[in-house]
């Protein structure tokens, strides 16, 4: 007797990665559920997770708006301003210590010291989504009633919401040090200054994204017992580190660090599942096909493989034909997404 004989072929390397062709890599969720085609499914994340509402919508799942821009307005304009890029204008959250807080600030148990940003041409910022306004605000009443709007819109969408997808991006972040308040990027990136005395960089642990993780899943269910969840974990590498070591070292680390903890959070609790997109993408079957020059950008042949996937794994829909090449130049400029880390190059030019 051998305890290996009887499994199936997906728990063989042999016989499903390197006995299929690199396109046909399927690596499908044990646990699973069936998202409807009236399913409201609210997505949230690093800059990865734009493509998963983008995939949801050209299949004919509808993503979930609460928080939509204002009448009349042109399309172009709101998608500057960050209208419709997540259900939420809340702009990346990279960090789960990030989500957790959205959550209590949408419900007023935190309120953080920190309100505004100012650059550097008199313009304020919200510290916590500083991206979504391009011409930046006025003043600071400005930001405070754009910022009631928005955490309404937020509790809206996790009272009703029926499937919530997120995906973890980073470890790595900066945090006001007068109350633990996360920010999406560091001081001085794209507003306010930097000051050793107010901010300190945090590199999260295993440990402090599961319970981050399962406090927030905690709440959720709380205000919405019937949600489900999906994680993911971006495959786009760091942009920069500021541990002091090498960025691929530091990559590795926060990868492995958020790969480890989605298992423990699925393991803990049964209405979330891991969905495995940072493998499809970074597997060695695929030899670094799934990335642009860069080695970072993820090409849109790996978002049509990851989504093709994801969309066998929960919907009922017709498997799709299999994509093996990308889809030229204008799938390159829907599939898009908005990055606030990468102002982080962007301002030392």
């Amino acid at each position: 007797m051998n305890p290996y004989a009887d499994l199936p072929a997906e728990r063989f390397w042999r016989k499903v990665v390197a006995g299929v062709a690199p396109f046909a890599l399927a690596p499908a969720p044990s646990s699973r559920f069936t998202i409807g085609p009236e399913a409201r499914v609210a997505t949230a994340g690093s800059c990865f997770a734009q493509h998963v509402a983008r995939a949801l919508t050209r299949a004919g799942f509808g993503h979930y708006l609460t928080e939509v821009g204002p009448d009349g307005m042109a399309p172009e304009a709101a998608a500057d301003r960050q209208y419709g890029i997540y259900s939420a204008r809340y702009g990346n959250i990279y960090t789960a210590r990030q989500l957790l807080q959205l959550f209590d600030r949408a419900w007023g148990t935190y309120a953080p010291a920190l309100s505004t940003w100012t650059r550097p041409d008199g313009r304020l910022v919200d510290p916590f989504r500083p991206g979504i306004e391009p011409a930046g605000f006025a003043d600071a009443a400005e930001v405070e009633a754009d910022r009631r709007r928005h955490l309404a819109a937020v509790r809206v969408m996790f009272e009703s919401l029926d499937v919530f997808v997120f995906t973890l991006g980073l470890t790595e972040g900066w945090m006001h040090r007068a109350d633990g308040a996360m920010l999406p990027v560091a001081p001085g990136v794209i507003g306010g200054s930097f000051d050793p005395d107010a901010y300190a960089f945090v590199n999260a642990r295993v440990g402090d994204v599961r319970d981050d993780m399962l406090t927030f899943l905690e709440r959720l269910f709380a205000v919405n017992p019937a949600a489900r969840v999906i994680l993911t974990v971006s495959p786009v590498p760091l942009i920069a580190t500021y541990a002091d070591q090498h960025v691929l070292v530091s990559n590795t680390y926060s990868k492995a660090a958020l790969r480890a903890a989605a298992e423990e959070i699925a393991a803990a609790e049964p209405r979330a599942v891991y969905f495995p997109a940072y493998e499809i993408v970074t597997s060695t079957a695929n030899a670094g096909r799934y990335y642009e020059d860069d080695l970072r950008s993820v090409t849109p042949s790996a978002v049509a493989h990851v989504m093709r996937v994801f969309l066998d794994a929960f919907t009922a829909r017709a498997k799709a034909p299999i994509l093996t090449q990308p889809l030229g130049s204008e799938y390159r400029r829907a599939a898009s997404v908005i990055c606030d880390e990468e102002a982080i190059e962007r301002s030392l030019a």
